[in-house]
């Protein structure tokens, strides 16, 4: 009995050294998307919520001009005018050729120090990304909203209108008070970390948002929730002029078109947010008439 003892603790102690010295492999187990999840869920309440604002009726009106948005539920201030501030946000690109969302791509907002107007410390922001320019931004790893690529605060209110020309247009609302957030130099950036663990495996912004490699079904209420407000029609007074198009070709300059049409070059940039020094190219379709 007493050998029996002695051999058992003998092979306990040699486990219990062999553990020290080598150390025990334990199988790593994906980790479970619950942040990630909880981020894409709030995206969709912000975005339900914005589409039910009588003050966001341009952003609801416009949905359908937009190449992507980029939904922050929570953009923190740490104080009123000074300070760091910074959130996170879920970005889905539409496919131009069938109008299709994509999945949700993770990316982070911050800045040294926001023009924050509002009077709380916490705001949602949607961001409309309005130009193939500003997607391609965002399909890199970081990149400041200034410079090439414009920013404006998105018009708000019932019936607003807008003659500003920007590559972006940002909505935000702030249980202090309303006023807008100028985003300019803010920096965006991936969470690549984020991305991996919603999806499984190592993808990049590309991966997700163009060639569209990868899924996760958990995002569909998201995805739908855009698609609808995207694809219902409003009901709009009976307009007597009908949106015109004209395709470009390889002789056209944007002033000859605007001549064509008896609009000025001013007037073809703005209905295209587009600047003048933009390059056009054949094939591509120009509004020449929006509707009245």
């Amino acid at each position: 009995m007493k050998k029996s003892r002695t051999r058992l603790l003998s092979v306990l102690f040699a486990i219990i050294i062999s553990a020290m010295v080598f150390g025990f492999t334990i199988p790593a187990t994906a980790a479970e998307p619950i942040e990630q999840q909880g981020l894409v869920d709030k995206a969709r309440v912000t975005f339900q919520s914005f589409m039910a604002d009588s003050n966001m009726a341009y952003l609801k009106d416009h949905l359908r001009e937009a190449r992507g948005l980029l939904i922050v539920p929570s953009l923190l201030k740490a104080g009123f005018w000074v300070g760091g501030s910074g959130g996170s946000g879920v970005l889905i690109v539409k496919d131009e050729k069938t109008g299709s969302w994509s999945q949700p791509a993770f990316y982070t907002l911050g800045s040294v120090s926001f023009g924050i107007q509002f009077g709380g410390e916490a705001s949602e922001v949607i961001m409309m990304v309005r130009t193939q320019k500003a997607v391609d931004k965002l399909l890199t790893s970081s990149f400041k909203l200034s410079g090439d690529t414009s920013i404006a605060v998105g018009p708000v209110g019932g019936g607003a209108k807008s003659n500003v020309v920007a590559d972006i247009f940002s909505f935000s609302r702030a249980k202090g008070a309303f006023a807008g957030i100028a985003l300019d130099g803010a920096v965006v950036s991936t969470k690549g970390k984020w991305n991996q663990t919603y999806y499984g495996k190592a993808v990049t912004p590309v991966d997700i948002l163009v060639t569209r490699d990868v899924s996760n079904p958990n995002s569909a209420e998201l995805i739908k929730a855009v698609t609808q407000a995207t694809t219902v029609m409003r009901k709009e007074p009976t307009s007597h002029t009908k949106e015109r198009y004209y395709i470009v070709r390889s002789e056209d300059t944007l002033y000859r078109i605007a001549k064509q049409h008896g609009i000025s070059v001013d007037e073809l940039c703005r209905f295209n947010a587009i600047t003048k020094t933009d390059p056009i190219h054949p094939g591509q379709k120009l509004l020449v008439a929006p509707s009245k």
